[in-house]
């Protein structure tokens, strides 16, 4: 799994057991392979590549996924593999326009690493009319059914839960995709604690404008790519012209006011992703919205979108659904993802 927060690779050994229609995963080796500058400015950058450099881009990252693939699978001596589930890294996401692409999903990368492949989950969703995100909320609703909703703080925050019957998911703002690139600006990787953020200034006028974009209006199923946060977000906090920290502690509020307005009962929250451990956030969440939070183990923290996707790999080695229209808008639930033998 790589996500939009480019905080580098994640990589997890999962066994999943399916008895008495009940799933259960352990997960027994995890491990983040941090990105290079030269990947992450690769990674960011593509976005404006032409379609023959996007294809160059393409090839060579999925000769790096099939690099750290196998330096895990041989750091761990993992040696009964049923598949490797990989999601790739998403380039574009323009689902309105019926188009969506993760790069690393080359058939080559069966080859390369010698183990069946199952990938490129989000492509037939599009095809179907759906959005193609968010696709974890199917593994919400199998594994995490106790907790009444699952939030996910990464590039992007998404929820997930149930209502009258179908899970319904989607995405809500920015989260890492902003606080990490200014954080950058100040010389770290990404905020910790949102400590940088907590010295700043508030800054009222950017928050309402914020606040006021038309994305929060938005009936599900709605989902946000980098193209949207270079097309709203950016420019208005470039404009604002204020400190760095001051950028932080606004975005950061609005994250805070963003997520509070999901909740409106006491509820409690499943909180993963790196935006977890952002402890001045999770604060400023749980002042402005009734809710019980509940961080659970690194491992789960940090890991659950790879966990995951091991299990959309599975339901579709399955034939079984790992895609639902309530979620996504497509025309129905389905099974997604490609198989390279």
């Amino acid at each position: 799994m790589s996500g939009t927060s480019l905080d580098g690779i994640d990589l997890a050994e999962i066994v999943f057991d399916y008895s008495n229609e009940v799933w259960n995963f352990e997960i027994l080796a995890t491990e983040t392979v941090p990105y290079s500058s030269f990947w992450k400015n690769e990674l960011r950058e593509a976005i404006n590549y032409s379609e023959e450099k996007l294809e160059r881009l393409d090839f060579k990252y999925t000769e790096k996924l099939s690099e750290e693939i196998s330096k895990f699978i041989k750091k761990h001596n993992i040696l009964e593999i049923d598949a490797v589930c990989s999601h790739g890294h998403t380039i574009l996401h323009q689902p309105e326009k019926g188009f969506t692409y993760q790069i690393g999903n080359l058939p080559r990368i069966s080859k390369m690493i010698g183990h069946t492949v199952v990938c490129d989950f989000r492509v037939q969703d599009v095809e179907l009319g759906g959005q193609g995100a968010p696709l974890v909320p199917i593994g919400d609703k199998l594994l995490f059914s106790e907790y009444d909703y699952c939030l996910n703080l990464g590039g992007f925050a998404n929820c997930s839960f149930e209502k009258n019957g179908e899970r319904i998911a989607y995405d809500i703002c920015p989260v890492n995709i902003v606080l990490n690139h200014y954080a950058e600006k100040l010389g770290k990787d990404f905020d910790e604690g949102g400590k940088l953020a907590a010295s700043g200034n508030l800054d009222e006028g950017l928050l309402q404008k914020l606040n006021a974009l038309s994305f929060y209006v938005e009936k599900p199923p709605k989902s946000l790519g980098l193209e949207w946060v270079k097309g709203y977000i950016f420019p208005l906090l470039e404009a604002s012209e204020i400190s760095s920290e001051a950028i932080l502690r606004t975005f950061t509020e609005h994250i805070a006011v963003q997520l509070a307005n999901q909740f409106s009962d006491k509820v409690s929250v499943l909180i993963t992703g790196g935006g977890a451990y952002n402890s001045f956030l999770i604060e400023r969440l749980k002042n402005l919205a009734p809710v019980e939070v509940i961080i659970p183990s690194a491992e789960i923290l940090e890991y659950k979108e790879a966990l995951i996707f091991g299990l959309l790999g599975v339901l579709k080695f399955r034939d079984e659904v790992n895609c639902l229209a309530s979620v996504t808008g497509a025309k129905k639930d389905h099974s997604s993802g490609k198989v390279y033998r």
